[in-house]
């Protein structure tokens, strides 16, 4: 795990920040999904770069072990929601940062209709009005999973649930 007072962050930043083609790109995803930061952008990115990375280190393996690793590969992405069940490594290789992105919950959030925007969305996550299988989830980033999905519902204290239920009934 590691000493908590020595984090590392978990995301490279561009080796060309001011690239004129970077900006563009960045600041369109930026506005499409609601971003706080490039930061996060930036996250999406070394996620899905060290998936490509372990799709291209196993076609180097034998044979037969890198087709275990590419089923345990492939089934790990499937549940996260990347890719479907019937993938290969060439669709692994084709990730791009924006099917991370639409993974997060405030993508889902929005996408579900449960915010009339992307950045409402945000709002009533970061507010606790938002929970994922009852219990409440304060954060935007979070990457949900396909067993979650539909789970994503407003939180039931929330003034926002068409019929809120009791504290009683919640702590049950």
């Amino acid at each position: 795990m590691g000493d908590p007072r020595k984090s590392r962050r978990k995301w490279e930043s561009p080796s060309t920040p001011w690239d004129k083609q970077t900006l563009l790109t960045e600041q369109e995803l930026l506005s499409k999904y609601g971003l706080r930061n490039k930061r996060e952008i930036w996250l999406a990115r070394s996620i899905i770069r060290k998936y490509r990375h372990q799709a291209r280190s196993l076609l180097g393996l034998p044979l037969a072990e890198r087709i275990t690793r590419e089923k345990q590969l492939v089934a790990k992405l499937t549940r996260i929601g990347l890719i479907k069940g019937t993938a290969t490594t060439d669709d692994i290789l084709s990730l791009r940062e924006e099917n991370l992105l639409e993974r997060r919950l405030q993508t889902l959030v929005f996408r579900k209709g449960l915010a009339k925007t992307i950045y409402q969305a945000r709002q009533l996550i970061v507010h606790g009005h938002i929970a994922i299988n009852m219990k409440r989830v304060t954060s935007p980033g979070y990457f949900v999973t396909t067993e979650e999905e539909d789970k994503i519902d407003y939180y039931p204290l929330s003034p926002f649930k068409t019929k809120p239920i009791s504290r009683e009934e919640v702590e049950e």
